[in-house]
């Protein structure tokens, strides 16, 4: 299971790494409009890994069987290693690359609700937005965030992959 998980997870890392950075080095990453998509399939793309860990080391580590907690178990460590690849693209990005993310990100979110907000909808959510992004805007919160989200994610496609992939005898 070790080395399944290594591997995989390995795969699982560089390609969150890679296809959540990609859009940022190339430019993109301003366009928040298409930000939020290319992150969450990136993310999932990155996931694609679990189900084919899990589905290696039940074909060929343990002879053709592999339980739903097991499954769950190799596809959340697999999970754990695009997480990290995810997060540490994030944190780099966030402090390194575009130190003014937090704040082109709250930029471009209050000036989409001025457009499409009554004036008074507009003064509410936007003390809202930025006492939040005062909350939760730092870099290491940020990167966490991602982190918890590439988990969550990765136990739902863990949990499918395990149903799907499970046989006992």
């Amino acid at each position: 299971m070790k080395n399944t998980v290594i591997k995989y997870g390995l795969y699982a890392l560089l390609s969150g790494f890679v296809l959540f950075g990609l859009p940022f080095l190339f430019g993109m990453g301003v366009n928040f409009e298409y930000g939020e998509l290319i992150g969450y399939t990136s993310m999932v793309l990155s996931l694609l890994f679990v189900h084919f860990g899990i589905k290696h080391y039940r074909d060929k580590v343990n002879d053709g069987k592999v339980s739903l907690g097991k499954a769950i178990g190799i596809g959340m460590l697999i999970a754990l290693f695009s997480a990290i690849g995810v997060a540490v693209f994030d944190y780099t990005y966030t402090t390194q690359i575009n130190p003014d993310f937090a704040k082109e990100y709250l930029a471009y979110s209050l000036n989409k609700m001025e457009a499409n907000l009554s004036p008074e909808e507009f003064k509410s959510e936007s003390a809202n937005l930025i006492q939040q992004m005062k909350d939760y805007g730092s870099p290491s919160l940020m990167a966490f965030m991602m982190f918890t989200t590439v988990m969550i994610l990765g136990f739902i496609i863990s949990l499918i992959s395990g149903l799907i992939l499970q046989r006992k005898n």
